[in-house]
């Protein structure tokens, strides 16, 4: 297919539809109203459901209802939203069940403001909600990889019958670029649900599905069933993204719209002799730790870029295991870093390290 000049939110709602989605619930929040906008237009056209609920809590738990009848389910939101699903989440984890949520992170702490921000990794990363579970939570960079991880997403939450989260942030949400949508996928039929699914018991045995276990024993029980699923998601769903890495001397790591920043000023690094390389994880969860540890063992120092005040930092200090010196920089409450920014970093990074040119 062509590529098509497309807006973050609507590319990544419309690349849902043709994922197969069959039901949106949500509730508008800038800045990804637009998807919403979007899905209520598209979803009744094709015979699909769409509900705008009463608020975010409403939202994700008529997502919880929808996904217990196996169908392929989503909502989107952005970080106050979020935050308020979070129970919502918990039981759809607790229940083992497949969900694709989007969080168009903005500025905050509180209401904050409406600008791009990466503040919510703690929140979904570290497994946001109560409880010992992690979502599987996937960061793109630009448009054509919200298309395609938005699309993955919904056949890996299904392999793993588990929540799938993309997060990006108000840059990627709001900015176009030219992207390819994939091809219409048919809705799946009625019978062609998973045999765990609620659809009526009158030929079987009734299915029932519940987080809830008054029997400590029985809690632990499920719990270390969600702990084997998350070293199978660990060993099989890492990914991530590399530059000019073969004879850096200097890495970058950083995700998501700082992650593409940061590419553009690593090209420049390079013109200037400096030997920069990036690591972009695209998987937070499973986070690449080994390939980070890989890392420590080949460079001279660790430069962390985010736009918040260093949440990803911790995961990469795991990584790195004390292997080398790590800097960070970091833009918080919306603020967008510039290259030259990120620029000036490197070359403070290269000055002190003594790095070659």
């Amino acid at each position: 297919m062509a590529k098509e000049l497309l807006k973050g939110n609507v590319a990544f709602a419309e690349a849902a539809i043709r994922a197969g989605c069959e039901a949106y619930f949500g509730y508008p929040i800038t800045p990804q109203t637009e998807a919403l906008e979007h899905m209520s237009k598209r979803m009744p056209e094709l015979g699909r459901v769409f509900l705008q609920a009463e608020s975010e809590v409403a939202a994700i738990n008529m997502v919880y209802g929808a996904a217990c009848a196996g169908v392929r389910v989503m909502s989107s939101s952005s970080s106050p939203g979020v935050s308020l699903m979070m129970e919502g989440l918990s039981y759809i984890a607790g229940s083992e069940l497949p969900v694709v949520l989007v969080d168009v992170m903005r500025g905050g702490p509180g209401l904050g403001n409406i600008a791009p921000s990466q503040g919510d990794y703690n929140q979904i990363v570290k497994g946001g909600g109560h409880g010992d579970y992690r979502p599987i939570v996937l960061a793109p960079a630009s448009i054509q990889e919200f298309i395609d991880l938005t699309v993955e997403a919904f056949d890996i939450a299904e392999k793993y019958r588990c929540i799938v989260i993309i997060l990006a942030d108000g840059s990627l949400g709001q900015m176009m670029e030219p992207a390819e949508l994939p091809e219409m996928r048919d809705v799946r039929p009625v019978e062609k649900r998973p045999a765990w699914a609620l659809s009526g018991a009158k030929d079987r045995a009734p299915n029932v599905i519940s987080s809830f276990y008054l029997d400590p024993l029985k809690e632990e029980e499920i719990n270390r069933k969600l702990m084997a699923k998350q070293t199978e998601i660990e060993a099989n769903e890492i990914r991530f993204r590399e530059l000019l890495i073969e004879d850096a001397e200097i890495v970058v790591i950083a995700f998501g719209t700082a992650g593409r920043i940061a590419q553009s000023a690593i090209k420049t690094a390079r013109e200037e002799g400096i030997r920069v390389g990036l690591l972009r994880p695209i998987s937070l969860y499973p986070f690449p730790y080994d390939r980070v540890r890989q890392l420590g063992d080949q460079v001279q120092e660790i430069l962390v870029v985010e736009m918040n005040s260093g949440q990803m930092l911790g995961d990469v200090r795991i990584g790195i295991e004390g292997r080398v010196p790590i800097s960070f920089y970091g833009r918080q409450g919306g603020v967008v870093p510039m290259p030259d920014e990120v620029l000036e970093e490197i070359r403070k990074v290269h000055s002190k390290s003594g790095a070659s040119t």
